[in-house]
């Protein structure tokens, strides 16, 4: 799944989320674009993925995790 998260202290928890999420999905992929929002791609749900991010140290609040619809075509899992 694709998200956006618009939490505020993305910048000062980047290290310890990337951990978090490499931790639980090795091929995640993680960055911060030019306006602070954090993106993430990972295989996770929402839930899962707000529990990974708090447990890293990121203050939510209701609203800041965006799923994007997805874009998979279904090729390269088989």
């Amino acid at each position: 799944m694709e998200f956006h998260v618009t939490a505020r202290n993305v910048q000062t928890a980047l290290a310890a989320i990337e951990g978090a999420i490499f931790d639980i999905d090795p091929a995640a992929l993680v960055d911060i674009d030019p306006d602070g929002t954090l993106r993430v791609a990972a295989a996770l749900d929402a839930g899962e993925l707000a529990g990974v991010l708090s447990g890293a140290g990121l203050v939510l609040a209701p609203g800041d995790i965006h799923q994007l619809p997805s874009i998979c075509c279904g090729g390269c899992s088989g």
